[in-house]
């Protein structure tokens, strides 16, 4: 027993071709995160919604996102943004609030559904589907546009 000296850069070549095939893995992997990211951020700024010091990260198909905000219906867009992208299982919310939030719900809309058969539903007339739209713009563009497995906000309605 004993240590044995070798010179460090004679020899097989065997595991630097390894470590440059997984350093290039790697590289390409850390590439692609970067660029979702980006995309993340391009979709958040979209929106034009107040919020400082926005940091986005990703892991695997987990959104982490982090920030400060005046409004709780602003921090839930954003999470409802970046959660309805394909490929994205979770938001890991770390959003800062300033204003206390209200109460609100979600609603994951089931195939046949429509704004106004959620808003008889949650407030007992389907014209009152025009709050949830308001509360889910700007990713809603049109009532009409919603599909199975989006969530949406649901407003509490002050009387």
């Amino acid at each position: 027993m004993g240590l044995f000296s070798f010179f460090k850069k004679a020899g097989s070549k065997a595991l630097v071709n390894e470590e440059k095939k997984a350093a290039e893995s790697s590289l390409a992997k850390e590439i692609a995160k970067n660029a979702k990211i980006s995309v993340f951020h391009s979709i958040v700024k979209s929106l034009d919604l107040g919020v400082e010091d926005l940091k986005i990260d990703l892991d695997d198909d987990v959104v982490v996102v982090s920030g400060t905000t005046d409004s709780h219906e602003t921090r839930e867009k954003i999470i409802l943004a970046l959660g309805n992208v394909d490929g994205i299982a979770t938001v890991d919310d770390r959003i800062d609030v300033v204003v206390p939030p209200p109460t609100t719900r979600f609603h994951t809309v089931q195939k046949g559904e429509s704004l106004s058969k959620i808003a008889k539903e949650y407030y007992g007339d389907p014209m009152k589907y025009k709050e949830i739209f308001e509360a889910n713009k700007p990713m809603l563009d049109d009532p009409d546009k919603i599909y199975p497995g989006q969530s949406l906000r649901i407003p509490n309605l002050i009387a």
